[in-house]
């Protein structure tokens, strides 16, 4: 009742759920820079999604701003396809998406260079996470991958074999995750590495959004050993968490073919069993007993056969996209047109929904902004305009755009309806008690990896959450689902001595606009520090190798 009463005065006239219209052009950039150092920026400023918040009368960080009428975006009006099923046709991905051309089945390079003894962020603003609160100047030791001391910069020596940063006007904050990943695939059962230049820019380009976690959900052999080289230091990338191939209608048709796969997937070392559409009654009971039974959690869609409800008392973990949800909560009749069937939400069974979520410990990714992507009506030419597609190859670029050509039209009322309603779901969610988890499905349609959260953040926040609810989503609830779900060591998304030093430097306070999030100093994976300065000059390099001719 606390944090329901806490929240509700936190949130007072916030963005109330309605029509959306979220302009996707690129703002110019902000002017200035503290301290007089050029900002690391990201989409969080670039593209500011104005168009919905502001005409419910607030801005990106929730404060109020001047009612403007609505207008129609560059792109028509920013609507959703409403698909035929709970679930949606894959944006097409390959390893042309970031120029992933080749296998080689040799091991990745190691690291050069060593790392300093230990670090000191000094007079530092903390965000820790542990709450919504935040220590003023602080110093912030890290000696190897974890977080040695937080104290008062009065009190809190530091080491002399430190390398000291300054942390004057600046909050540091812990580092995001990406729930709901991908790196490059392979076909299916082989042994075989993708192009390692290519894998090492997508594993950058999340590192250099912040994000410092990744939930892989599509596996392959290779991603077994890229995690472990993570994890020892010897490849640069976040931190990975494993998703085994998939279970779906195809590769498990039958009970005992999912048994074998479940127990297969476990003994190799897979961190949870990815889950696809497709798979029967039967089969779902048969993986999710084996499932148990080896320890291996398992989470994704929900399939239509077996819905949402038995999914979750069987011992899904996560319910990935909101799937299943609304063949629950709709009170419409079977065969009303889809925007009767979203705008007919029973409030009551929606309440029933997250407090079965709530009592079974299941998480939510909500994919959201990919949802915006895939079902919205937009110009693709100037979508793959937008900034962060400099860092995706001209052929995935027309690729998307074709893709997006070809989806057949849905009414406004229709789609309006669907968003409406998903960004309904997301803050009922939250309200009650349900876990949420940053994700974004990159890379799919126009989600850029790294980038994307951004924009998933933002939306998340025009869906009714409170920057600290948001943020809370990509840290803290990460860190819990790990060490609960899949048995893993879960020290990590707060900012306190023993946690991972999984950190991100920041010129604002991130707790009073998620804008600031795009302000960053630097990111720390695992101990190791990237300044600002070497990621926007590797970023630079990764446009290059896209750039149009």
């Amino acid at each position: 009742m606390m944090r329901l009463a806490t929240r509700t005065a936190r949130r007072a006239g916030r963005c109330s759920v309605g029509m959306v219209e979220s302009p996707r052009v690129a703002a110019g950039p902000r002017s200035g820079a503290a301290h007089g150092r050029p900002r690391l920026r990201g989409v969080a400023h670039d593209v500011p999604s104005a168009g919905y918040a502001t005409a419910h009368g607030r801005d990106s960080s929730g404060s109020a701003v001047r009612q403007r009428p609505r207008r129609t975006t560059p792109y028509g009006m920013h609507v959703m396809r409403i698909p035929g099923t709970t679930t949606y046709r894959r944006a097409a991905f390959g390893l042309a998406a970031f120029g992933v051309v080749a296998l080689h089945a040799a091991a990745p390079r190691t690291l050069a260079g060593q790392e300093p003894a230990a670090y000191a962020f000094v007079g530092v603003n903390v965000v820790p996470m542990d709450g919504e609160r935040v220590l003023e100047d602080q110093t912030v030791v890290v000696r190897g991958p974890r977080i040695a001391a937080v104290g008062p910069r009065a009190s809190t020596p530091v080491p002399d074999d430190a390398r000291t940063i300054d942390g004057r006007g600046r909050w540091l904050m812990p580092g995001l995750a990406e729930m709901h990943a991908h790196v490059p695939p392979v076909p299916r059962g082989s042994d075989a590495w993708p192009d390692r230049e290519a894998l090492d820019d997508i594993l950058f380009l999340y590192l250099a959004n912040g994000i410092t976690t990744i939930r892989g959900m599509l596996g392959a052999t290779y991603q077994l050993e890229l995690r472990d080289l993570i994890e020892r230091g010897e490849v640069l990338g976040p931190t990975f968490y494993v998703g085994a191939p998939s279970i779906n209608g195809s590769s498990a048709p039958d009970p005992e073919t999912a048994d074998s796969l479940v127990r297969a997937h476990a003994a190799a070392g897979y961190d949870l069993q990815k889950i696809h559409p497709g798979v029967s009654l039967e089969t779902w009971d048969r993986m999710a007993r084996t499932a148990h039974e080896v320890g291996l959690t398992f989470g994704g869609h929900v399939p239509q056969a077996v819905g949402l409800r038995h999914a979750v008392e069987t011992g899904m973990s996560t319910v990935d996209h909101i799937d299943g949800v609304i063949q629950v909560v709709t009170s419409a009749p079977a065969g009303a047109p889809p925007a009767e069937v979203f705008s007919s939400i029973d409030e009551e069974r929606l309440r029933e929904v997250a407090d079965l979520l709530v009592a079974h410990d299941v998480y939510v990714v909500p994919t959201e902004y990919l949802w915006e992507n895939i079902f919205g009506v937009f110009d693709p030419e100037e979508m793959a305009r937008l900034p962060e597609m400099r860092y995706v190859s001209p052929g995935q670029r027309e690729a998307w755009i074709r893709q997006k050509q070809r989806q057949p039209p849905q009414t406004p009322e229709a789609a309006a309806a669907v968003a409406r309603a998903r960004r309904h779901f997301i803050d009922v969610f939250e309200e009650r008690g349900v876990k949420l988890l940053m994700g974004t499905d990159s890379p799919q349609m126009f989600n850029v990896p790294g980038f994307a959260l951004h924009r998933e953040i933002r939306v998340m926040r025009e869906a009714g959450l409170t920057p600290y609810e948001v943020l809370v989503s990509g840290t803290v609830n990460v860190a819990s689902y790990v060490r609960d779900h899949l048995k893993k060591d879960g020290r990590f998304g707060t900012v306190a001595a023993g946690q991972r030093a999984d950190l991100v430097l920041l010129d604002g306070n991130p707790l009073e606009s998620l804008d600031h999030l795009a302000e960053r100093e630097g990111v720390m994976v695992r101990g190791r520090w990237l300044d600002g300065e070497a990621i926007r000059a590797r970023l630079e390099r990764i446009a290059a190798k896209h750039a149009t001719p």
